[in-house]
């Protein structure tokens, strides 16, 4: 004879305190083009401290406690201008970190118009996963009015390389 599981006060009480939450992602994959310059000068055992490139990928998890009048976490639509952004930053440029010792040779070469330069608080994989999130995350809280929020930034230098940022 089946008879029904007995649930437990703390069962009870922990069901009775949480809340559902929704979860959607958006990928944009190595194939966006987004393709850049690191140079980590704080790696100085490690090849790593060169000039090199990677064709960024980014992963973005949202989430929310309700869903909109269409059923949706977040429209996808809406991230034009985050796409925009990642152009502008990722696509054919060059980070270096804003205490780079040879940043002044980095800005020279961006006037000569032999780099597009982007000078960031920190470089690599971790801290673009950071700089990103904080801009994105700002602008998901705007359009939503804080109804979502972003929950995890991920930045994939190729595949098998990642780092995941979120709060």
């Amino acid at each position: 004879m089946n008879r029904p599981l007995a649930v437990s006060s703390l069962d009870s009480s922990l069901r009775a305190t949480s809340r559902e939450i929704y979860r959607s992602t958006k990928t944009y994959d190595h194939i966006e083009g987004l393709s850049c310059c690191f140079r980590q000068w704080r790696a100085t055992h490690s090849h790593c401290r060169l000039v090199h490139g990677y064709a960024l990928a980014f992963r973005f998890v949202f989430a929310t406690y309700e869903l909109d009048e269409r059923n949706w976490c977040f429209d996808f639509g809406g991230l034009k201008p985050v796409k925009q952004w990642l152009k502008s930053m990722f696509d054919h440029t060059m980070l270096v970190a804003e205490d780079d010792p040879e940043r002044a040779r980095f800005e020279i070469l961006h006037a000569e118009g032999l780099i597009d330069l982007r000078i960031l608080p920190a470089v690599g994989c971790e801290a673009t996963a950071k700089y990103v999130y904080d801009y994105v995350s700002d602008f998901v809280h705007e359009q939503t009015n804080g109804r979502v929020w972003l929950e995890s930034t991920e930045v994939s230098e190729h595949g098998g390389n990642s780092a995941i940022y979120g709060r």
